[in-house]
């Protein structure tokens, strides 16, 4: 075999096998998330045992683990065993403006971490492989457990905000007096359009659960007297007389035929000039977008979803009584898929 094709090969192996042991990092980094070290390093270099007393953590552990992030670039190792932040490590900060912390405290957990186990029986079968180990869905797992729900929610909150900012900037409330928040959370995203359009009046709409611990993060926007929270299914109606409906990743939680009745019901609440506005990652190209196409697999084996083509996209709103208006493209890699009753 020619030397250079050995050393091609070589190469890719290598490749792969860091791919594999990927989930060496994720771990690593949930650990220093749930730990908070991130904190204690926001000062300059720190000490690992001073860290180790901080978070009440085992000294040497530690320092094995903040060596091992500061290898992959999390943080940076001095002399005698001090750390401090990288650029990535500030954004473990529970601080950050784009905080990834909450995100690395709930991918970590291990009732989701086990689900990713099970793949091989999603991709066997085609079914949920968290419904396959817990027994229940995603939804019910996480109203039994108020822990599990309180950093689920934090995280997309977290998550949110990296979009939320792209979305008001490139697609315009203003001329919507009223504009509901189908399956929004905590209502990170309402918060920011309202904040946006202070004319504008609000309904953020979730499983009583879900929005019963709203609040906060209406207030913090400024916006809590604008906003009506309801509680309630979005398969069986949600509030009618908006004119404007958002749904911001809610569709790539469920199948299609969920997804049309999701659908099914907006449109019967919708009058003929409202409007929805669908906020998901569109799947593009082939041999492109791995983010997509892995939160796809994602999708699969935790609540039993997908993500979607525009074709896919065009198909469901048609038989869930909408056309597919317009498609736009944010700098926040999501894309605005916008609906209108026929």
């Amino acid at each position: 075999m020619d030397r250079v094709v050995k050393l091609r090969q070589k190469q890719a192996a290598a490749d792969l096998h860091r791919m594999i042991n990927g989930y060496q990092i994720s771990q690593a980094i949930h650990v220093a998330a749930v730990l908070g070290v991130a904190d204690h390093m926001a000062g300059g270099p720190r000490a690992s045992d001073e860290i180790a007393a901080a978070v009440g953590a085992h000294p040497r552990s530690l320092y094995r683990l903040l060596r091992a992030l500061a290898a992959v670039g999390v943080f940076r190792e001095h002399e005698h065993r001090r750390f401090s932040l990288t650029g990535m490590g500030e954004c473990l900060r529970s601080d950050a403006e784009l905080s990834v912390r909450p995100s690395a405290t709930y991918l970590g957990q291990a009732y989701r971490w086990q689900t990713w186990g099970h793949l091989l029986h999603s991709v066997k079968t085609g079914e949920s492989a968290f419904r396959a180990l817990h027994g229940v869905d995603t939804w019910t797992y996480r109203e039994r457990h108020p822990e599990q729900n309180a950093i689920f929610n934090a995280a997309m909150t977290a998550n949110s905000r990296r979009v939320d900012g792209a979305i008001v900037g490139e697609c315009d409330f203003s001329c919507f007096a009223r504009i509901a928040d189908i399956g929004g959370g905590h209502g990170s995203l309402l918060a920011a359009i309202l904040a946006a359009n202070p004319e504008a009046r609000g309904v953020l709409f979730d499983l009583s659960h879900v929005v019963a611990t709203a609040a906060p993060v209406l207030e913090a926007a400024g916006v809590r007297n604008r906003c009506e929270v309801v509680g309630g299914s979005m398969f069986e109606s949600v509030p009618e007389g908006c004119a404007a409906y958002v749904m911001k990743f809610i569709l790539h939680d469920w199948d299609d035929a969920d997804c049309i009745r999701i659908l099914q019901a907006c449109r019967r609440a919708m009058q003929p000039d409202a409007r929805l506005f669908v906020i998901e990652r569109l799947v593009g190209s082939p041999n492109a977008d791995p983010a997509v196409k892995l939160s796809d697999l994602n999708m699969l084996v935790g609540p039993g979803g997908q993500e979607r083509t525009r074709e896919e996209f065009t198909a469901l709103f048609r038989t869930g009584g909408l056309r597919l208006a317009d498609v736009v493209e944010t700098r926040a890699a999501v894309s605005v898929i916008v609906g209108e009753p026929v």
